[in-house]
């Protein structure tokens, strides 16, 4: 593919194991491919969480760091490299009210559904702020734990829908294996990319996405809805594997 100017990622089973750290092999492509393009990557996790799983493991200098682009909490924040560290560019955060609703309907949801776990690994339900997130098993539940929770998407759907339907001035979306975000309305991984690429300057077909949710109702899917070019996988091996294929056809000309 040609004329790509910036690609974006999804982070947990797009470019790392939910929750864990890119593996070596992912963090040199990803310093290979910054050195010729832009590199977003957008989440549904914290900041805390890029800089656990992937910034501590990328050696970049100052000059690559400021080819990043960062949005944590499905692009409801954005970070880029300014004088020596990582500054805001915007945050949308919830208010308060809003937070303390969506806190209610999800945890009488989730008792409701059936699918409030009496021994979670960690909370249940954390504020991030720009984002409410409902993590089924627990924040700090094992991968293998939470890939076999609800491996059809059915369990998520439900407390969505639930959600959705008692919230209808908020974004209530699907989020990663065992999750449900909530955000301001129409403030998901769509709106950071067009806060994106309005603020490189490129166009929709100088980007490309790549993510594990990209089916309908999931958080990627946003992205693909816009008309943004994807590509769909379903663990961080199948996005080395492409970057692989992706690099020798981005010449360092193409940086913005």
């Amino acid at each position: 593919m040609t004329g790509v100017r910036i690609v974006a990622f999804d982070l947990d089973d797009t470019l790392a194991v939910s929750k864990s750290q890119i593996d070596e092999r992912m963090a040199d492509l990803l310093a290979q491919l910054v050195a010729r393009v832009d590199v977003c990557i957008i989440s549904g996790g914290r900041f805390e969480q890029f800089e656990s799983q992937v910034l501590r493991h990328l050696k970049l200098d100052d000059e690559a760091r400021t080819h990043l682009h960062l949005m944590p909490t499905c692009g409801t924040r954005y970070y880029r490299w300014l004088d020596g560290g990582w500054g805001t560019v915007y945050v949308e955060d919830l208010t308060e009210d809003a937070k303390a609703r969506v806190i209610e309907v999800l945890t009488e949801g989730a008792k409701a559904l059936g699918l409030w776990e009496p021994e979670p690994w960690g909370d249940i339900i954390e504020d991030r702020g720009s984002q409410i997130t409902f993590s089924a098993l627990g924040q700090k539940a094992p991968p293998d734990a939470k890939y076999a929770w609800d491996p059809d998407g059915s369990k998520k759907e439900r407390l969505r829908a639930y959600a959705a339907e008692r919230l209808p001035d908020l974004e209530v979306r699907s989020g990663g294996s065992t999750s449900v975000d909530v955000t301001k309305k129409g403030v998901d991984k769509a709106y950071g990319m067009r806060r994106l690429i309005e603020r490189v300057g490129v166009a929709r077909d100088e980007v490309l996405f790549i993510g594990d949710r990209l089916d309908e109702g999931g958080n990627d899917y946003p992205v693909k809805a816009m008309g943004i070019p994807c590509v769909a996988v379903t663990r961080w091996q199948d996005t080395a594997d492409y970057v692989e294929r992706l690099l020798p056809s981005l010449a360092a000309a193409q940086l913005p």
